[in-house]
C-alpha cells in the first residue's frame, strides 16, 4: 500500500493546538497564573517568624564560676588541701548530657567537721520550634512553671503568710522529717507576734516535738523585712527568684537555697545546701543566700559578655 505523503504544516498545526489546549487548562485554574505556586504564595502572606534567642551555644559549666567564688562557697575546717584534693573539690564534676549546646551542669561537694556543703549548677538553652513563639517567650514559659512550682510569692516584697502544706503536716506527725519554707514557718509559729521568733528557739530547742522543730526553722525568717524569705529577685537577669527551705530529719538538718534566673533564652539554676548531723547547729540562711546570689550575679555577668 502506498504511504501517505508527510505534510510538515499539519504537524505544526497539531502541536500548536496541543499547546493552546494546555495553556487554556492552566489559565482556567488561576487567572493570575500562580496556581502552581499556591503554597509559596500563602507563606508570603503569613506573619514573619519569631526572633531567635540570643544564645546559640552554652559554655562549659564547671569552668564558668571563678575559683575564688567556689572556694568561698565550699569553706574548709582549717585544713589545707593538696593540689590533687583542691582540684577534686573545686574542679567540680560535670553532669552527663546528650547535647552540650542545649544543657550543661556541674556539681561540687566538700565535707568538713562542721558539715557537708553541696553546690549544683544547671544551665539550659531553650529553643522554640514554633515559628510563632520566640525562644525567649518559650524560655519564659518554662521559667514561669519553675517559679510556680516553688510557690514563690509574687512581687519583690515580703511574702504573705501561707498555710503549711498537708504533706509537711503529715511528715511532722510521723517523725519522718520536716520540710519547711521560711515564709511558711513564719505564719505557723509567729501567730499573734508578727516578726518575732520564740525566744531561745534557735539552737536550743530539743529535737523531740514537731512544734519545737517548727520554731527552730522559723528563726532565720524573724527579720520583719522578710529579707531571707523566698522571693522574686529584681536585680538578676531578665527575671529571677530565690527559694530557701530548712529540712529537719532524724539524721540531721540541712538548708537548701535555690536561685533561678533567665537571661534571654537561657535558664540558670543554682542549688546550694549545707548539711549537719547536729540539729542544734542550724545552717545560716543569710550566709547561704548571699553566697548563692553572688555566684548568680557572676554567672549572669559572664553570660552577658
Amino acid at each position: 500500500m502506498p504511504r501517505k505523503p508527510f505534510v510538515p504544516g499539519a504537524a505544526v498545526v497539531v502541536a500548536a493546538a496541543l499547546a493552546a489546549g494546555l495553556t487554556g487548562c492552566t489559565g482556567s485554574s488561576s487567572p493570575d497564573g500562580d496556581a502552581a505556586d499556591a503554597k509559596s504564595g500563602g507563606a508570603a502572606t503569613s506573619s514573619p517568624a519569631a526572633e531567635p534567642g540570643r544564645y546559640q551555644t552554652l559554655p562549659e559549666a564547671c569552668g564558668l564560676p571563678s575559683r575564688g567564688v567556689i572556694r568561698r562557697m565550699l569553706p574548709g575546717d582549717g585544713q589545707a588541701l593538696s593540689g590533687t584534693e583542691a582540684q577534686k573539690v573545686y574542679g567540680g564534676q560535670a553532669d552527663i548530657t546528650y547535647d552540650t549546646d542545649r544543657r550543661v551542669g556541674c556539681r561540687w561537694t566538700r565535707e568538713t567537721t562542721a558539715g557537708t556543703r553541696h553546690l549544683g549548677l544547671d544551665i539550659q538553652r531553650v529553643v522554640s520550634y514554633d515559628s510563632a513563639v520566640s525562644d525567649d517567650d518559650k524560655a519564659q514559659a518554662i521559667y514561669g512553671k519553675k517559679e510556680l512550682a516553688a510557690q514563690i510569692p509574687s512581687g519583690g516584697g515580703s511574702p504573705s503568710p501561707a498555710a503549711p502544706s498537708p504533706s509537711a503536716s503529715k511528715n511532722k506527725g510521723e517523725g519522718e522529717g520536716v520540710v519547711t519554707n521560711d515564709a511558711t514557718d513564719k505564719s505557723a509559729t509567729d501567730k499573734g507576734a508578727t516578726g518575732k521568733s520564740t525566744a531561745g528557739a534557735k539552737g536550743k530547742a530539743p529535737s523531740g516535738s514537731p512544734s519545737q522543730k517548727s520554731d527552730q526553722s522559723a528563726s532565720p525568717s524573724a527579720d520583719p523585712s522578710g529579707s531571707t524569705a523566698p522571693r522574686v529577685l529584681d536585680d538578676l537577669g531578665d527575671v529571677a527568684f530565690l527559694n530557701d527551705k530548712l529540712v529537719t530529719a532524724d539524721s540531721g538538718v540541712h538548708r537548701d537555697v535555690t536561685v533561678v534566673f533567665r537571661t534571654s533564652n537561657v535558664i540558670v539554676k543554682i542549688t546550694y545546701d549545707q548539711w549537719s548531723t547536729d540539729k542544734t547547729m542550724l545552717p545560716d540562711s543569710q550566709e547561704l543566700q548571699d553566697k548563692a546570689r553572688s555566684l548568680a550575679t557572676e554567672l549572669s555577668d559572664s553570660l552577658s559578655e
